[in-house]
C-alpha cells in the first residue's frame, strides 16, 4: 500500500521550492532526504524546466508514493529564476523552503529550524551546511552560516540556498528577475530589505552538491552576474560594487564561502 498523505492546509505548512533541470541522478536522493524529515507538515513543489533525461519519470513515482510531493513541467526551458517564480506561485505553505534538486536535507533540518523560527519569531532564517561531492562523499568543508546579518552582511556573504526559510505569511512572496546565475542572491536580497535580518543556525543541517558540469561550477563566471546584481539590480556605487568584487573573490580564492 502506497505511503499516500492527506494533504491539508496545516498552520505551519513548509512549500518546498525545488527547481529542476536534469537531475535524474540526483533528485531521488534529494526526495528521499525530504521524506525523511521528522517535521510533517510539508509540501514539495518541483517544477521541471524541460528535462531531457528521466527527471519527470523519477518524481512522477515518488508521486505515487507521497502526495505531498506536486510535479509542474514548463512549456519551455526557461531558466531557474523562473522554475523558482512558478514553483512559489503554487506554493500554499506559511513558510517557504529552497531546496535544490542535487542537495540533501539532514533528517532534522525542517523539525529544528521551523522551531528555531517559531521559538524566536524570526521570519527569515538559514543553517550552516556541508559541502559533498556527486557520490555524496563528505569534502571536509562546512560553510558556517553567520548568527545574524543584515543587508550589508548578505551583499558580502549569500546564504546556501538550500539552507533557507522565509515565513510567507508575515513578509508575502518575493519573485526574482530573470538572470541565469545569482538569482538567489537576489532574492535574499530582497527578502533582507524587509525583515531587516537573516538569522543563522550554526549547526549544518544539510549538504550542497559539487557537480563538475554545474551552472555555478564556473566560480570565474559569476564575477560578471555579481557585478550586474551590484550596479544594475541592486544600483550600489562603483566603489561599494569594486569592494565586494574583490571581497568576493578573495573569499572564493581562499574558500571562505
Amino acid at each position: 500500500m502506497n505511503n499516500v498523505h492527506v494533504q491539508d492546509k496545516f498552520e505551519n505548512l513548509v512549500s518546498i521550492i525545488m527547481p529542476a533541470f536534469n537531475c535524474g541522478n540526483f533528485i531521488g536522493i534529494t526526495l528521499d532526504s525530504v521524506l525523511a524529515q521528522t517535521y510533517q507538515s510539508w509540501e514539495v513543489i518541483v517544477i521541471d524546466d524541460c528535462s531531457t533525461d528521466n527527471t519527470q519519470e523519477i518524481v512522477k513515482l515518488y508521486m505515487t508514493k507521497d502526495n505531498r510531493i506536486k510535479y509542474h513541467k514548463l512549456d519551455k526551458n526557461s531558466g531557474a529564476a523562473v522554475a523558482r517564480n512558478k514553483a512559489i506561485d503554487l506554493a500554499q505553505g506559511k513558510y517557504m523552503a529552497f531546496l535544490d534538486s542535487d542537495d540533501v536535507w539532514f533528517p532534522e533540518k525542517l523539525t529544528k529550524q521551523i522551531s528555531f523560527m517559531e521559538e524566536y519569531e524570526c521570519n527569515f532564517t538559514c543553517t550552516s551546511y556541508t559541502k559533498i561531492d556527486e557520490e555524496g562523499n563528505y569534502l571536509n568543508r562546512t560553510i558556517k552560516a553567520h548568527s545574524k546579518s543584515d543587508y550589508n552582511g548578505i551583499l558580502k556573504t549569500c546564504p546556501g540556498n538550500s539552507t533557507v526559510i522565509y515565513n510567507a505569511t508575515n513578509l508575502g512572496k518575493f519573485k526574482i528577475p530573470n538572470i541565469i546565475k545569482r538569482n538567489d542572491y537576489v532574492m535574499w536580497l530582497q527578502v533582507i530589505k524587509k525583515e531587516k535580518y537573516l538569522y543563522g543556525i550554526e549547526e549544518p543541517l544539510s549538504s550542497h552538491r559539487i557537480r563538475t558540469n554545474a551552472i555555478s561550477s564556473n566560480k570565474l563566471s559569476l564575477i560578471g552576474y555579481h557585478w550586474k546584481v551590484y550596479r544594475q539590480i541592486e544600483q550600489l556605487s562603483l566603489i561599494k560594487s569594486s569592494y565586494l568584487i574583490i571581497y568576493w573573490i578573495i573569499a572564493t580564492v581562499f574558500k571562505l564561502r
